[in-house]
């Protein structure tokens, strides 16, 4: 009889100290979670911004070459391919540096904006989309990397759709300099500016 009351004890026991254990660990997630970005949480990657933030675009005349970045900083170009889109209107595409939207492009287009060197987060997101099958597809992509002082950059957003044999998406990639100089010259630069 002593010995049921020990193995007993000792269950009750460890089966008050594992539920201690599991109230502990659920507010330490608790209180974690109150100290992520929001970003990361709300937007699904950190380089994006607030979803209620939208751009009107509009095409830049005359057309310029790319420039050089201010001195000791760097120059991303961000471009948008359609090529492979086969639906209209195409999307506008948002495009955001470390959680802030900072401009957008629509139909094959590109814009540029300089940076400080360091790590940095990327994001591009269907602003809008018409189509049946936006649910399955993939509206926003996520990149990171490391700028130099002095460095120019090219990430095109690949927008892909074809309503037969694949769901919408979107792909942010790194392309080479010589490749994204030759693409600009293909593309609309464009403007934007954010809704009010």
């Amino acid at each position: 009889m002593y010995l049921a009351r020990v193995g007993h004890t000792s269950i009750m026991q460890g089966t008050t100290l594992e539920a201690e254990m599991k109230g502990s660990l659920l507010a330490l997630c608790v209180m974690l979670a109150a100290f992520l970005p929001t970003t990361m949480s709300a937007q699904g990657a950190p380089g994006c911004g607030a979803d209620d933030v939208k751009f009107d675009v509009s095409a830049e005349k005359p057309r310029q070459p790319i420039g050089k970045p201010d001195m000791g900083k760097a120059l991303i170009v961000f471009l948008q391919d359609d090529d492979q889109f086969g639906s209209r209107p195409r999307p506008t595409t948002r495009f955001g540096i470390d959680g802030t939207w900072i401009g957008a492009t629509s139909a094959n287009s590109y814009f540029s904006v300089t940076v400080e060197p360091g790590e940095h987060h990327l994001c591009a997101k269907w602003q809008n989309f018409v189509g049946f099958t936006f649910g399955a597809g993939m509206n926003t992509a996520a990149a990171h990397f490391s700028a130099e002082p002095g460095g120019i950059y090219f990430f095109v957003a690949r927008d892909r759709y074809n309503e037969h044999d694949s769901p919408p998406e979107v792909k942010l990639l790194p392309l080479d300099s010589d490749e994204g100089q030759l693409m600009t010259g293909k593309l609309s630069l464009v403007a934007s500016r954010p809704k009010k």
